[in-house]
């Protein structure tokens, strides 16, 4: 048993310093910078912690310094996260969708009939990108909630509050031009009622609700028109402003809270 010890020491030791070479480096340095904890003769230190959070890909969308009742799940709920987390969810069960439908009158609702009877696991994706689409609006009128109640809106957070009014509009829209998707009865006739209460808008309603049916009714254009919004310029819009509304939450000083 003491010679297998010796054996697994001495490896052990060798390993540490080839370790210890590789962290010398130029290649592992030009890989990690100043400040990362696999950095050579890393040190706990507040200006090491700053920079680990500087230059980190993940870690630098949050602030050098957090408020420490700004982490307690008790005051934020996670809301702004589970809002994002199921962003990511809808986008990666959409795309799996994306592979079974085609955006035409005809085949529509038989895409959509065969993913759910006929497709593996198909039944069920569809089922969470639905009900996340649901939890999503949820969670964001509730994140917005919590923004306004705990007074988080206040300078100099009052051009993030405008941000995330556009981001719970555009969460809506995406949950509204996915809903004609499936081509059935309940669909065309729920598009039907909001774009009629569309053409009501002043001045341009009419041209409005010419440009989203692209028709006098609803026909394979107006499917057409809408899966491009629900899966190309509504997302893409949405990301733009999800990337500006992170970066403010961290040059605004994190999350607001009580003084």
């Amino acid at each position: 048993m003491s010679v297998l010890t010796k054996i697994i020491g001495l490896m052990g030791a060798k390993l540490g310093a080839q370790y210890e070479a590789v962290q010398g480096s130029q290649a592992w340095s030009s890989i990690f910078r100043p400040g990362s904890v696999f950095r050579k003769g890393y040190t706990d230190s507040p200006r090491n912690r700053s920079y680990v959070i500087m230059n980190s890909v993940l870690y630098h969308l949050h602030p050098v310094k957090v408020k420490r009742h700004a982490v307690k799940v008790s005051y934020t709920l996670c809301l702004g996260g589970l809002s994002f987390f199921l962003f990511i969810l809808l986008t990666l069960t959409g795309i799996f969708l994306m592979f079974f439908y085609t955006p035409d009158a005809t085949v529509a609702w038989d895409n959509t009939a065969g993913l759910m009877d006929e497709v593996s696991l198909g039944r069920m994706l569809r089922n969470v990108h639905r009900w996340g689409a649901h939890l999503m609006v949820i969670s964001v009128f509730l994140h917005m909630a919590r923004v306004f109640y705990h007074g988080a809106y206040k300078a100099p957070r009052e051009f993030n509050w405008v941000i995330g009014v556009i981001l719970l509009t555009l969460t809506l829209l995406l949950s509204f031009t996915g809903y004609l998707l499936p081509w059935d009865q309940v669909a065309i006739w729920a598009v039907t009622v909001g774009t009629n209460m569309m053409g009501f808008t002043p001045v341009i309603g009419d041209q409005f609700k010419s440009v989203l049916l692209g028709g006098p009714v609803i026909g394979s254009a107006t499917l057409l028109r809408w899966y491009v919004l629900h899966v190309l310029f509504v997302p893409f819009v949405t990301v733009i402003f999800m990337a500006i509304h992170f970066w403010r939450v961290r040059k605004d000083g994190g999350i607001s809270g009580p003084l």
